[in-house]
């Protein structure tokens, strides 16, 4: 869901620059020089090429997350563009039925209670089609409520803030937990607080409630998944935190979660979480982790995708990773179905990935010098797209996954849709 990536990139007003990041190694775990020769790897297959199906160009601010519900997509914007600047205080309408058209437009203040909106940060669609969510950053923060009762165009009704979101909020979350829908805000540090998790109620979403907050984060709190009573928090180089809120067995609840385990993925940088149901076999072994690496917008990025085994949830074990040269992930969907991760990779376009069977077993020669599995390597590359070409370079910072069509949005030039898989 967002720079820091270029999201975390908002503390200054034109920084162009960086998030900080290293990638991942590799190397073929202790081959000694004599005996027979070894035999050479055999290279993985080609991956194929999503086609692109329509695009839908912005380029007056930079886009920023998408998701997209029914006949419509909705795109956020981040920063500021353009001389004079164009703030990204701006969500974007598309009817996506044919080749994208822009049908319509959020604009948010840019100035609210005296501060700069630079960012909308990342958009979702309640499970039901009802309500359209979004944050916004810098201070003094908030979450923006609308309703979808005509899709095309979104009505206001509500907006939620509080001093104890000072600084902005740099994700949030939708999930609905015992048939009521609450939004998981992860809260940028501020000089009155450290960087917090904090949950809203939006049962009443023209009076949103405040539930809990927690602080948390080294140095932040990025992104939560939430699942099965579990609560998942990316805290940067603090790892990632598994917590029970109602499944975890540790009688924790939502307004006081427990924490059941933790893990800190190769390199840090925590940026994003998906606990893994795959289906048919209902396996729940593996978790992805972004990792969100140093950046120079908007030519190129770093940071690889993480595997977790979570089989035993209080002693989480990283067994694999995915890494592409020059490139880094930044946020990604997750085919169930089909066994298939759509990734976000910056100017390395969308990044598709088999991640059905064992993740964890593969050969000597598919292992990195630390011993986890090399993903590439195995051959779990299958796909990718909109990696740039005749409209020029393209910075994809988010995918949405909608039946049989993946839209992706380009930093650069708006909304791409392309075919999904259909394997």
């Amino acid at each position: 869901m967002h720079p820091d990536s270029p999201a975390r990139l908002v503390a200054g007003v034109a920084r162009t620059a960086l998030v900080l990041l290293a990638a991942c190694g590799g190397g073929t775990d202790g081959l000694k020089a004599t005996g027979p020769a070894t035999p050479a790897p055999v290279p993985p297959p080609a991956a194929t090429v999503l086609p692109v199906t329509g695009r839908g160009t912005i380029t007056s601010r930079y886009t920023a997350e998408v998701w997209a519900h029914g006949d419509y997509a909705y795109t956020s914007t981040w920063s500021s563009r353009g001389n004079p600047p164009v703030s990204g205080n701006a969500v974007f309408v598309w009817d996506v039925r044919g080749t994208p058209q822009l049908v319509d437009s959020i604009i948010v203040p840019p100035v609210q209670d005296g501060v700069l909106v630079r960012t909308t940060g990342d958009v979702q669609v309640s499970d039901d089609g009802a309500l359209l969510v979004f944050p916004t950053e810098l201070a003094p923060g908030s979450i923006e409520i609308y309703s979808l009762a005509d899709p095309a165009r979104p009505t206001r009704l509500g907006r939620f803030t509080s001093p104890n979101i000072a600084r902005g909020v740099h994700t949030c979350e939708l999930q609905r937990i015992d048939g009521r829908l609450y939004a998981f805000l992860s809260v940028n540090s501020a000089p009155s607080h450290p960087s917090r998790l904090m949950v809203v109620d939006l049962g009443d979403p023209s009076n949103p409630r405040e539930v809990m907050f927690r602080d948390m984060g080294d140095p932040f709190i990025h992104d939560v998944f939430v699942r099965d009573g579990l609560l998942f928090t990316a805290l940067w180089d603090a790892g990632v935190v598994i917590w029970d809120i109602g499944g975890g067995g540790k009688g924790g609840t939502l307004q006081n979660p427990i924490e059941v385990g933790r893990v800190v993925t190769r390199n840090g940088k925590a940026h994003n979480i998906w606990w893994f149901h795959q289906s048919g076999t209902g396996a729940k072994r593996f978790l992805f982790v972004g990792e969100e690496g140093a950046a120079t917008l908007f030519s190129s990025s770093s940071g690889d995708i993480h595997v977790v085994d979570v089989t035993n949830l209080a002693q989480p074990v990283e067994v694999a990773f995915f890494s592409v040269p020059g490139a880094g992930t930044h946020n990604f969907a997750v085919d169930e179905g089909r066994g298939l991760l759509y990734a976000a990779f910056y100017n390395g376009g969308v990044q598709v990935l088999d991640v059905t069977g064992d993740l964890s077993r593969c050969t000597l020669l598919q292992k990195s010098a630390d011993g986890r599995c090399d993903l590439a390597l195995m051959g779990r590359l299958v796909a990718t797209g909109a990696r740039g070409g005749g409209d020029g370079p393209t910075y994809v910072w988010g995918v949405h996954l909608a039946g049989s069509v993946l839209y992706a949005s380009d930093m650069l030039n708006g909304l791409v849709r392309l075919s999904a898989l259909t394997r």
